[in-house]
């Protein structure tokens, strides 16, 4: 394979490659027709919509709105059907029966404890059954032929005051299912430093953090992230851009924080479509991804909220190779970032890599090689 002849995946290839997802919202992702059983269970009439396919279409209009604000606030209606042990596993599950049915093998699934404790559940009820809806989904997906692991993020509010109970919460179950902890929510007025506590205390414990910065307010919200903070990954960080200058005459020059980042190898879990509903962004080919891949960043790919961006990892990856020409080996490149930079054990990042990852994507090479070959030679139709 050549650069004049990239290797450019299908849609149904994209689908089939191995992907690992690191940023993904559980109460972000649920099915409609699920919100709409659970909102029924439960006794909740705020729905604006009793039809699933309205209610998709509903999702996604109300968080297309180009502000952060307004987009949290789409989650008013799948937490309030995520308030009991049976919901908050049956949501679980289809989670990764979900995801595992779109490829994906790995993933860090992140949801806030305490958001889910208005029915009288416990923050350890709302972590196991989480956990127990993990577990089963796994099963399905292997009875289904699929393969995927999924482990939890706890995520704290970052407007709220329960971030070191989070964090201990956390490291609690960190044998258990969880691999480690997120603060989330509006950035603006609430930076990472208001839960130096929380971060001090998972730094003492040798844990694991992401958190939430430059994706609404900008540099200052990545380098206190990381400075402040310690933080292991950036959610989203597509902000990093404000400190690239590129001239005219196409050369490029990073400032200090950019240098850092890229030199720290400093993961940063891009969500193109969420970015371009926060205004994060403002088109799919003037997403930051498309420079900082070129600058050899750090990248994964991610889906944020599969239900409000109406996506998946296999459209993320469509409309990046539809954009800017992704290859397989582009697709790989970004897989093994995101696999090289997940919260388990690096032994086990090395099996998925070596034993599922690049086998997975040899194949699809190999397939589109022959298909090439074939379609040249004029021996077979494809």
């Amino acid at each position: 394979m050549t650069s004049e002849t990239p290797n450019l995946p299908t849609p149904d290839q994209i689908r089939r490659s191995p992907k690992v997802l690191l940023h993904d919202h559980l109460d972000g992702g649920l099915r409609p027709g699920t919100i709409i059983e659970l909102a029924r269970e439960a006794g909740y009439e705020n729905l604006p919509e009793t039809d699933a396919d309205k209610l998709g279409i509903w999702f996604r209009e109300a968080a297309d709105s180009g502000s952060l604000p307004r987009y949290l606030e789409t989650f008013a209606h799948t937490c309030a059907v995520m308030q009991t042990k049976a919901a908050l596993t049956r949501v679980a599950a289809e989670c990764a029966e979900d995801l595992a049915e779109d490829g994906v093998v790995y993933a860090e699934i992140r949801y806030a404890p305490e958001q889910h404790l208005e029915a009288g559940l416990t923050l350890e009820e709302v972590v196991e059954a989480v956990n127990d809806g993990f577990r089963e989904g796994e099963r399905r997906a292997k009875a289904n032929g699929h393969r995927i692991r999924v482990g939890a993020l706890l995520t704290a509010m970052r407007h709220a005051a329960r971030a070191l109970e989070i964090a201990e919460l956390a490291n609690r179950y960190r044998d258990n299912g969880v691999v480690g902890f997120d603060i989330a929510g509006a950035e603006a007025g609430f930076p990472p430093t208001r839960h130096l506590d929380a971060f001090e205390y998972l730094k003492r414990e040798n844990n694991h953090f992401t958190i939430h910065a430059g994706e609404a307010f900008g540099l200052p919200s990545i380098w206190q992230a990381l400075q402040w903070c310690g933080a292991d990954r950036l959610g989203h960080g597509v902000k990093i851009i404000d400190d690239i200058e590129v001239a005219a005459d196409g050369s490029v020059k990073l400032g200090r924080l950019a240098s850092y980042v890229r030199d720290k190898r400093i993961p940063l879990e891009m969500c193109p479509t969420s970015n371009l509903q926060t205004a994060a962004a403002a088109s799919y080919a003037e997403h930051p991804i498309g420079l900082l891949r070129k600058l050899h960043f750090r990248l994964t790919v991610n889906t944020d909220n599969r239900l409000m961006s109406g996506t998946s990892m296999s459209r993320e990856f469509e409309h990046l190779v539809d954009t800017f020409g992704y290859s397989l080996d582009d697709m790989q490149w970004f897989t093994v970032n995101a696999m090289k930079s997940a919260f388990i054990p690096f032994d086990e990042r090395l099996a998925m890599i070596n034993e599922v990852i690049k086998p997975g994507y040899a194949e699809l090479k190999s397939e589109w090689l022959f298909q090439q070959t074939a379609s040249t030679s004029g021996s077979v139709s494809v």
